[in-house]
């Protein structure tokens, strides 16, 4: 009797659209995964919906029903064996029927389907089943749920009311960084699984002790179909085995064995030790001694905790791994394409390299959009990068009625499941700010008083039932070990603004009352999971949207369509009104935003960086956000394309393992009334990720814009680093009459090299002059790198980024008496070094 034995249904699928009956309205899919609008796209009935505003011109196609049609000869099966028809994920409203039968009905598109349709074979071989799937439109179902549910009053931002009633990813519906493409279509693998005796599931339970010495647990499985086999058990590292055991399943196919292991190996964020993973295996054996069924998985052995203690400043709230404290310095993830079957693992595997190369060791996958596939988290867990998981709820008070709730539970469920054997993965969250929606519109909410989660189902905020009752339960029953946070931003039932509890999104910046991005330092709070300022993506982005050369100035129709944010004209426009030079051409447009956005990362990771120094006051910073679903201008600090604005080096050289930070006091004085400041107060520090101290070298200069001389001696510091923290070093008062307009810059030295720089610029920049800065930039062949030299101090010097060129560093300030070194991969000579400017280049 022959095995385990799995067969993809990827190849020979047909789509029409379903008012089309006529036997010529069939198309064929190149491959399933995939949703309508690749296939049409594919066969040119629509153009492609990233360019231009042709996003407008398909807009009917998630109006329409779509039907998906597979003819296919399922294997012969052996006596004893069951053939199961598999769905990985369909999108979203979905009627299934096999040889015209019914099926599946399925109206949840993070919900996965396994079918027995071993009666639906038929005797003997060669006998053909076709396979039709119908797919409604979400969109006009969503319509129909709000009128069908009166009971529910459906608050939604962002898009229709209908979205909250559809378990579909929320930012298909249109967000404000993204277009309204209401995909549909069998959107994750499509298989059938033939077997005899099959493994469902194989997980770990495991704790670590105390002094990292010791880790017990409990392997578990669950057998379909078990009877005669034998079940082992296995933990391997590096191949060599630690533990087994021989088991047999209970009556319902549940099976479990406890295991001990000293001095385990543990999983730890990189940066902070290794990442070891653990192979969990189970075998089921028949009686002849043949082999049913294998899974195996990777795990890693680790403690998690959420710390959030009483303290001096309210509350803290931050991750304490394998017993380090750990600063959490990341990036919000949004789905990576509004297509999601073009997110292979390799994509993946390229966005989460570049979180790593950018010094980053957090993710955080929102809540509007999915949970994603198995191969982002095993990058997740080789890689080292901590995982923020929300569930799929985001900017909506949602309905509770009983088939609504039933679907919620089985979707939290599967994944939790899916999801628990990865080490990368150290908070769930209930939702994205649907608590703002609550405080917003004074819906039913008190912590302090109201315990009864039956009585939240009858409040004018029913939602509260699924973040605070159902939600926890299922993470403690499937995946008890993971902290669980109600929602982001939360506090314990205070306003989720609180500073001093919780998390916070910080959006008094860009949104709310437009804080000058430089007051980031001081509105951040306990831990910061959004924030962020907006830029243009670079100008081969932006080729790729706009076709009409007409178009390509920067307050043009096309511009203004693919940034999906409110007000974004009049929001990014007063920030570079209130900080540069405005220069009126396409480009140093572009350049503006950018320094604009670099700059208030610098202002926001390096304060907030520090204050965890400071008795943990803050414990973590996620931007929003780290990509694009599709090429726009919005929040990222990497384009759709992989293409990396400057904030994003920005970020990484806030987040070294050891940084240098320099900063003065500024007073704004542009009202019309103040004058400029006599004086200002100066701080240098520096903060490290070590866990030993470290002897440094620090340097302070301060260089006058105008002349580039240095307007008084320079000052050294030999300082010993508080290991995980800050090291405050000096602060003094500089004296600003009679002496020209100067940066501070600084820099930090291990055994010698100079590891780490940081300046400091009075702003805002606009007032001074960048005039004959006699910067040079060379390519140095024999090293792979460019060297650049400024007789004047330089603000944000960027290079083009295109494909094919890679660079270390961007972005970049350049001071005298620095040469400032960055390797590069893909510049063959001088003459294609990428274009590159900074502010006030080409000034007279």
């Amino acid at each position: 009797m022959s095995g385990f034995k799995s067969l993809e249904l990827s190849q020979g699928w047909q789509f029409r659209d379903a008012s089309d009956s006529s036997p010529e309205a069939w198309r064929s899919v190149p491959n399933v995964p995939t949703v309508v609008h690749l296939d049409l796209i594919e066969h040119g009935v629509i153009p492609d919906p990233f360019v231009g505003m042709n996003e407008l011109q398909v807009q009917w196609v998630g109006e329409r029903d779509w039907i998906y049609r597979i003819e296919f000869v399922p294997p012969k099966l052996e006596a004893g064996q069951r053939c199961d028809l598999l769905f990985e994920g369909l999108d979203t409203i979905a009627t299934a029927k096999l040889n015209g039968e019914l099926i599946l009905k399925s109206d949840n598109m993070f919900i996965p389907h396994r079918l027995n349709i071993t009666k639906h074979l038929m005797p003997g071989s060669g006998n053909v089943m076709t396979l039709d799937i119908l797919f409604e439109s979400a969109l006009l179902c969503g319509r129909e749920r709000v009128k069908q549910h009166p009971e529910h009053r459906f608050i939604t931002h962002q898009t229709e009311a209908g979205r909250s009633s559809v378990r579909k990813a929320g930012y298909h519906w249109g967000w404000d960084w993204g277009p309204i493409l209401m995909t549909a279509g069998p959107w994750r693998p499509v298989r059938l699984e033939i077997y005899t005796a099959r493994v469902e599931d194989v997980w770990v339970e495991s704790e670590v002790s105390q002094d990292l010495k010791l880790c017990r647990g409990r392997l578990k499985a669950q057998i379909s179909g078990s009877s005669g086999c034998s079940i082992y058990f296995k933990i391997l590292l590096l191949s060599r085995v630690l533990f087994e055991s021989e088991v047999n399943a209970t009556g319902d196919g549940f099976a479990e064995t406890e295991f001990v292991i000293e001095s385990p190996a543990l999983w730890y964020p990189r940066g902070y030790g290794r990442q070891d993973l653990h192979e969990i295996c189970v075998k089921l054996i028949d009686n002849n001694h043949e082999v049913q069924h294998e899974v195996s998985k990777l795990t890693g052995f680790r403690s998690v905790e959420l710390v959030q203690e009483k303290d001096q400043h309210g509350q803290s709230f931050f991750f304490r791994i394998n017993g380090i404290d750990t600063f959490a310095g990341g990036s919000c993830w949004i789905p990576g394409d509004s297509f999601l079957p073009r997110m292979t693992p390799d994509k993946y595997r390229k966005w989460l390299e570049l979180l790593l190369e950018g010094n980053q060791n957090m993710i955080r996958i929102w809540g509007g959009g999915i949970f994603e596939p198995s191969a982002f988290y095993s990058i997740c867990d080789e890689l080292g990068i901590l995982v923020w998981q929300d569930f799929m709820f985001a900017c909506a008070s949602y309905p509770t009625y009983p088939s609504f709730l039933s679907s919620i539970e089985e979707e939290a469920r599967v994944n939790v499941k899916r999801l628990r054997h990865h080490p990368s993965i150290v908070i769930y969250a209930g939702s994205n700010e649907d608590y703002q929606i609550q405080e917003k519109y004074h819906l039913d909410y008190n912590f302090e008083t109201d315990k009864d989660p039956q009585s939240w189902l009858k409040s004018t905020f029913p939602a509260r039932y699924i973040y605070e009752d159902l939600l926890p339960k299922v993470v403690e029953e499937e995946s008890h070990a993971t902290p669980y946070h109600p929602t982001s931003p939360w506090g314990g039932g205070k306003h989720s603004a609180d500073p001093t509890i919780g998390d916070i999104h910080q959006w008094n910046i860009w949104h709310g009352t437009m804080l000058p991005y430089q007051n980031f330092p001081e509105v951040g709070g306990r831990f910061v999971s959004e924030f962020g300022m907006e830029a243009f993506p670079h100008r081969a982005t932006i080729e790729k949207f706009i076709e009409d050369e007409d178009e390509m100035y920067p307050q043009s129709l096309t511009m203004d369509f693919h940034n999906k944010a409110r007000d974004h004209e009049r929001r990014l426009g007063t920030y570079i009104l209130e900080n540069f030079r405005v220069k009126s051409d396409f480009q140093s447009y572009v350049h503006l935003s950018q320094i604009a956005q670099s700059d208030a990362m610098k202002f926001a990771y390096q304060g907030w960086r520090r204050q965890w120094g400071h008795s943990r006051l803050c414990g973590g910073a996620l931007v929003w956000q780290l990509n694009d679903c599709w090429p726009t201008t919005s929040w990222a600090v990497v384009d759709y394309y992989l293409r990396k604005k400057p904030a994003f080096y920005v970020i990484s050289r806030t987040l070294k393992p050891i940084a240098v930070g320099v900063s003065r006091a500024h007073k704004e004085w542009t009202s019309g009334h103040a004058k400029p400041a006599e004086s200002t107060r100066y701080e240098l520090w520096a903060v490290t990720s070590h866990l030993k101290p470290i002897r440094a070298m620090l340097s302070l200069r301060f260089i006058s814009i105008q002349t580039g001389a240095d307007v008084q001696p320079e000052v050294s510091y030999e300082v010993v680093l508080v290991p995980n923290g800050t090291t405050e070093v000096a602060s003094g008062d500089l004296s600003l009459k009679e002496t020209d307009a100067f940066v501070l810059t600084a820099t930090l030295s291990v055994d010698g090299q100079i590891i780490s720089r940081d300046m400091d610029w009075p702003q805002p920049y606009k007032y001074l002059s960048f005039r004959d800065r006699g910067l040079e930039v060379k390519y140095l062949p024999a090293e792979n790198v460019l060297s650049i030299t400024a007789r004047k101090p330089v603000k944000g010097l960027v290079f083009e980024e295109t494909d094919g060129i890679w660079l270390q560093d961007n972005g970049v300030d350049i001071v005298p008496g620095y040469e400032q070194i960055i390797a590069v991969r893909g510049i063959r000579s001088s003459s294609n070094i990428p274009c590159w400017t900074y502010i006030g280049h080409d000034s007279l």
